[in-house]
């Protein structure tokens, strides 16, 4: 009767414990490849430096995290890369609110600068400076405007008089393009005219903005109408462009470069400054600088180019 009965448990008893050997085993699988496809965690050490420049708002720093965080730790290269993704989406929507939301003197910066020079060329003096931008960057527009004059009396005669007056007007067509409009009034008779205005539209782009560098380039037709010291007067289209450079070297450091250029058939003019600027405390800064200024064809007696040294304290408002 047993070895009758046997042959028929067996099948059944199979038939229980298949089940429940397969389900173990599937549990152990399913253990198993979820340890093999849990996220990586960004080390500790990667992540709290992310953090840091992340509170800082220092977008470079937060590049350079993420960029070399796969020699790092590859695995989590991934998830450092995204965070920061992330972090620039919101701080940049965070900002464009803002902007939307400003009123008009919200958003006016300025700076002051007062300094001392050293002049070669047309005239070898020492003398003083002084110069005011005011700026307001918007949604849309952007708006700067520069007063700046330099002069020098040596033995009750004038040895240095150049006075420069420049508004620019852009409009954002997108984060990086824009359309320009500018207008510059000068009047420097040691350099050989006593008036000259000089209008100009066109075409911009931010070439580079990543938090640490900024390279802004402009170029489009200009016209411009100059009274000569001889009392001639010259009436010319151009051609005009423009560059501005701001590298931020540290916290408290920051080169810049600055060159334009009106090219046309008779004066052309090119100008340029390289200043490396010093943050002090609170709203000062101290700033060293050299200036070029290139005419072509000055009047005879006059000569081709004027360079000048600054050392300047400088006052944001």
């Amino acid at each position: 009767m047993r070895r009758t009965i046997l042959p028929l448990l067996a099948p059944l008893t199979i038939a229980v414990l298949l089940p429940a050997a397969a389900q173990a085993q599937g549990a152990r699988d399913g253990k198993e490849a979820a340890e093999d496809t849990a996220p990586p965690e960004v080390p500790p050490a990667i992540q709290a430096m992310l953090d840091a420049a992340m509170r800082a708002g220092d977008e470079a720093a937060v590049n350079a995290i993420a960029k070399y965080a796969k020699a790092g730790d590859k695995p989590s290269a991934e998830i450092v890369q995204k965070a920061a993704g992330n972090w620039r989406d919101e701080r940049r929507e965070a900002a464009q609110r803002r902007l939307r939301e400003a009123r008009f003197l919200d958003l006016v910066k300025g700076r002051a600068e007062l300094g001392g020079f050293v002049n070669t060329g047309n005239s070898e003096t020492v003398g003083l400076t002084g110069v005011v931008d005011v700026k307001r960057d918007g949604f849309l527009w952007r708006q700067k405007l520069r007063l700046q004059a330099d002069y020098q009396e040596s033995l009750g005669r004038t040895t240095q008089e150049r006075y420069i007056a420049a508004y620019d007007l852009n409009y954002k067509v997108e984060d990086r393009a824009y359309i320009y409009g500018a207008a510059m009034f000068e009047s420097d008779r040691f350099a050989g005219f006593n008036q000259r205005y000089s209008l100009s539209a066109g075409a911009g782009y931010t070439a580079i903005d990543n938090g640490a560098m900024r390279l802004d380039v402009e170029l489009g037709p200009a016209f411009r109408h100059t009274a000569l010291t001889d009392d001639s007067v010259e009436s010319q289209l151009a051609a005009r462009g423009k560059l501005d450079f701001d590298w931020k070297l540290s916290r408290s450091i920051t080169f810049s470069q600055d060159a334009a250029a009106y090219v046309q058939s008779s004066n052309s003019t090119i100008t340029g400054k390289t200043a490396l600027r010093a943050k002090l405390f609170g709203p000062f800064s101290a700033q060293m600088s050299y200036a070029v200024n290139y005419e072509s064809m000055p009047p005879s007696g006059r000569k081709t180019t004027d360079t000048t040294s600054r050392a300047s304290l400088l006052v944001d408002f």
